[in-house]
């Protein structure tokens, strides 16, 4: 699959980011019927009226496949972006899916982060743990990358804090834990591949254009 073709071709994360997303289009008169199957198996799905086509892949995936030209366009939230650091242009921010990237820990843990000890940071996100604490912070840190449930770190001992996405707290909360420092605002986003910004520019700006008078 060439997306330099006459289709625009979309690479949307999973679950609850592709059907905002999908919302957001149809208001814009961009539509897939296909994908309003949830029988379907398909993988990809194309409108020939819009001459658009799209795919769902898990997020982190997103960002490569805009890399490397398989989509022109792909939507999804801005840590995986600042996590997979891929060549990618970053043009708009949908609005939802609002978060933080947060430094999270026991209220103890605050006089660690003051004083700049070396401490241990568990995270799903070793990129953004890293680029904060060595770029931002100063601080020498060693990162712990954890899959699961990051809150676990600091209860059991593992780390002494943690790097994750805040929503509401709650979680934290439960878990004798609390947000220490903020590190950025998240929240799901436009990207595009460096060629076809150049090769399809005036149907992506139109697109952008659209987008931004809906937000």
């Amino acid at each position: 699959m060439n997306s330099y073709d006459d289709y625009l071709t979309f690479a949307l994360g999973k679950g609850r980011l592709s059907n905002k997303t999908m919302e957001l289009f149809e208001k814009i008169g961009i539509s897939c019927e296909e994908m309003k199957d949830p029988s379907s198996r398909k993988l990809i799905f194309t409108s020939e009226d819009t001459k658009t086509r799209f795919f769902l892949s898990k997020g982190p995936d997103v960002p490569t496949y805009v890399e490397y030209g398989a989509a022109d366009i792909g939507v999804v939230g801005r840590d995986t972006i600042l996590e997979e650091n891929r060549n990618v242009y970053e043009i708009l921010d949908l609005g939802f899916g609002k978060c933080r990237m947060c430094v999270c820990g026991p209220e103890s843990a605050s006089e660690k982060l003051l004083h700049h000890e070396r401490i241990r940071v568990a995270s799903k996100y070793p990129v953004i743990a890293k680029e904060y604490f060595n770029n931002k912070k100063n601080q020498t840190v060693d990162i712990i990358k954890l899959n699961g449930s990051v809150e676990l770190g600091p209860i059991v001992g593992l780390a002494d804090v943690i790097v994750d996405i805040v929503e509401t707290g709650s979680t934290l909360r439960e878990n004798g834990l609390t947000v220490l420092e903020e590190i950025c605002p998240l929240s799901a986003r436009m990207i595009v591949n460096p060629v076809s910004m150049q090769l399809k520019g005036d149907r992506i700006r139109e697109l952008v254009i659209k987008l931004k008078e809906l937000l």
